[in-house]
């Protein structure tokens, strides 16, 4: 898997591709560099940004606090700051949760 996690000094930016309107809200795998996810929610008045954040809070174990939605608020492709929580953890994640897909 290729994800293009970037680390800085604030935590990690987290590239997401993300499919609103889907059947279930769930991580598809890896799209362009970015970790795909899909979400019931609808694209409008932020729902979908919204349920994405609930799917990465709740597949790495943080809390909702820990997420910031830094770029592409009205795009599919978007970049997430994810604090408190290592790189090697959310790889270790990512992929758990993919293999049980």
């Amino acid at each position: 898997m290729a994800l293009e996690i970037i680390q800085n000094d604030t935590g990690l930016i987290l590239p997401v591709r993300a499919q609103p309107g889907a059947k279930r809200n769930c991580l598809v795998g890896e799209h362009g560099g970015a970790l795909k996810l899909a979400v019931q929610a609808p694209p409008e008045d932020g729902k979908a940004n919204d349920s994405i954040i609930d799917l990465l809070r709740k597949s790495f174990g943080i809390s909702k606090q820990q997420i910031e939605l830094v770029s592409g608020h009205t795009s599919r492709d978007k970049k997430f700051l994810l604090t408190g929580i290592t790189l090697e953890q959310v790889q270790a994640k990512i992929t758990a949760l993919l293999s049980d897909a």
